[in-house]
Formats: C-alpha cells, sequence, structure tokens
C-alpha cells in the first residue's frame, strides 16, 4: 500500500484570506500550509500575483477544511462577490463559511 498517497488525500486545506494596510486590499486563496503561503507572499514568491504589490501581507481568517475541494468551493465563492463588504462580513462571522458548506 502506498501510505504516501493516502497521507495526501487526507490533508486539510485551508482557505485563507489577508489583507495588506499598505494597500487597503484583501486577498482570498487556499492553501495546504497556510505559515509558508504567508511568507512566499510577503516574499513576492508568486512573481505575477496580485500580491507581489505589498509585503505587509497579514492573515485576517482562516478557514480549515476537510478537503482541498472545499477549500478551492470557498475560495471561488468569496472571489465570485467581488465584495470587500462581504469579506469583512465573514471576518466578523468566519461561521458562514461552514454555513456555505453545509448548503452545498
Amino acid at each position: 500500500m502506498n501510505w504516501d498517497f493516502l497521507f495526501l488525500l487526507d490533508m486539510k486545506h485551508f482557505l485563507y484570506i489577508i489583507y495588506s494596510k499598505t494597500l487597503d486590499k484583501f486577498y482570498i486563496g487556499e492553501t495546504p500550509n497556510i505559515q509558508n503561503r504567508i511568507q512566499q507572499h510577503n516574499q513576492h514568491y508568486f512573481k505575477t500575483n496580485f500580491t507581489k504589490s505589498a509585503n505587509d501581507w497579514s492573515i485576517v481568517l482562516s478557514k480549515k477544511c476537510d478537503s482541498k475541494e472545499n477549500a478551492i468551493y470557498l475560495e471561488k465563492f468569496v472571489k465570485r462577490m467581488k465584495s470587500k463588504k462581504f469579506v469583512l462580513k465573514l471576518i466578523a462571522n468566519p461561521q458562514i463559511l461552514d454555513d456555505l458548506l453545509n448548503k452545498r
């Protein structure tokens, strides 16, 4: 049995929202390793990514998901809303994310 493969299936993923005070902007993403990802954003690892415009990104919300599929679903949902008000509402009440997954 390939145990490495089973480990990959069991990996948790996170939806995350980061904020740059310099830009006064939010960025929404998903990752299996949130600490590594925030470092990548702040060190401009993603050369063509929007986050390269600042180096003061900080996590304002993270949601542990049971699967990569759920994290991507939430990421796409939040991005589709195109609303700073909605993002602020999520930060104030992360339970909304669970409700979105339950209604799926």
